[in-house]
């Protein structure tokens, strides 16, 4: 048994404990405020965080005023180096810093409160993170903090056992564009004809019309290689299929009342774990969100609790918000659209924390590290670049025995001489790996 005392509970202070005691490596655990019952108890580990040391069978960490505040202030931060990792609220005590308060300010993405400037589209710029600023968006900082408190628990505390957390990996997917040619309104087809032979496209013109004639197979249907590959690597996927009405600006898919598309979503659900993509209309109108959702229940007959955003749209603290009145209780828009990386420094899933109302939600987040787009589109990767960027995510990921969230795009994992590179990088991960 853990008990941590202090001097003041708040729900901060719960929030941060539980987060990266219980949460991310089920450390059952007792907040006190009761120094008597501190002194007294006779758990295999006490953790002191408080102002002062109370006596030397203990870890003491002295506190940053952080998750003691009730408000949203702009805060001072300077990183410094320690055990080649950066940290930063710098305080006294057996640990250099308040790794409750760090791991609080970069998983709630407390900097996303305060002022900053959006990206093109309208998002949260990733060059305004700290993460970003300090280097260090490439680590799930808060499992690596960890790992060294672990360490310093069990040289304390030789008879307290700490539990083995396992590494997962999580392959996801977004359905954006499920067919290149098929099932698309005929007018749509002969204006794509035309264009492409007025301009002179013809490799494309003769895949349209060989796919539309039958004789060849739609380049965005894969389904079947990623239902072998997951059976080959007994992988539990989940797919985000895009169902907006309407095809405007970076909504594209076809109509989610084509019978096509209806079985498509169908035969996923019934097999695998699958989501709604909130279209980029969404974003805008909570009416159009509503509805996507109600349409998306109605196709696969059952209750959607599972979400990513298009684009990955999001703006804390309104899209949360949103998302848990609709009824989603798991979020995957936990990463960066522009650049990939740890968005909240942590390679585990938690609940969302409220920082305007100051309290822990019931909306699960589940971060993800990789998206193929990002390495493609925003950094300008080949796909042996992006090979070896996806691996050192595996990597520092099962070091800390976190969970791996990847996301890829069926139209990405094509034969397509333009894409087999980036299919075969695919296949070539899973195979090394898995």
């Amino acid at each position: 048994m853990l008990i941590i005392y202090t001097t003041q509970i708040t729900n901060r202070l719960r929030y941060a404990v539980d987060t990266l005691f219980e949460k991310v490596t089920n450390i059952p655990f007792q907040l006190t405020a009761d120094i008597n019952l501190y002194q007294q108890s006779d758990a295999d580990c006490r953790i002191n965080y408080s102002a002062a040391k109370i006596n030397e069978a203990e870890l003491w960490i002295q506190p940053h005023s952080l998750l003691f505040e009730n408000n949203i202030n702009q805060q001072t931060i300077e990183c410094f180096e320690w055990n080649n990792l950066k940290v930063f609220f710098k305080t006294g005590g057996d640990f250099p810093f308040d790794i409750f308060a760090t791991s609080f300010y970069l998983i709630t993405r407390y900097e996303e409160y305060l002022p900053h400037t959006e990206d093109e589209y309208g998002r949260y710029g990733h060059n305004n993170s700290l993460a970003f600023k300090e280097n260090f968006l490439s680590l799930p900082l808060i499992n690596l903090w960890q790992k060294e408190l672990l360490k310093l628990i069990q040289q304390k505390f030789l008879q307290f056992p700490i539990p083995n957390s396992q590494f997962r990996f999580t392959p996801t997917y977004d359905i954006d564009i499920a067919y290149s040619y098929l099932h698309k309104p005929l007018l749509y087809n002969i204006g794509s004809f035309c264009k492409e032979l007025f301009t002179g496209k013809w490799k494309q013109l003769a895949e349209r019309a060989g796919v539309l004639l039958g004789f060849i197979k739609d380049p965005f249907v894969n389904y079947d290689l990623l239902d072998a590959l997951h059976e080959i690597y007994n992988l539990h996927p989940v797919y985000f299929f895009l169902v907006a009405e309407k095809r405007k600006l970076y909504d594209k898919n076809i109509s989610p009342r084509n019978k096509y598309m209806q079985q498509l979503i169908r035969w996923h659900a019934r097999k695998y774990l699958t989501g709604i993509h909130p279209s980029w209309q969404s974003g805008d109108d909570a009416a159009i969100l509503k509805n996507e959702i109600l349409l998306f229940e109605g196709i696969v007959n059952k209750k959607i609790t599972r979400s990513r955003q298009h684009y990955i749209r999001m703006n804390l603290p309104a899209t949360y918000r949103l998302l848990t009145e609709c009824g989603i209780t798991d979020e995957y828009s936990m990463g960066y659209g522009s650049v990939n990386g740890f968005r909240a420094s942590v390679a585990s899933q938690f609940y969302w924390y409220d920082l305007e109302k100051d309290e822990q939600t019931d909306l699960m987040i589940h971060p993800f590290c990789y998206m193929e787009a990002n390495s493609f589109f925003e950094q300008h990767y080949t796909a042996q670049q992006a090979a070896e960027e996806l691996q050192q995510y595996h990597d520092i990921v099962k070091f800390v025995n976190g969970e791996l969230i990847t996301i890829f795009h069926n139209h990405f994992i094509t034969e397509q001489k333009e894409w087999i590179e980036w299919r075969n990088m695919y296949m070539d991960f899973l195979r090394k790996n898995f």
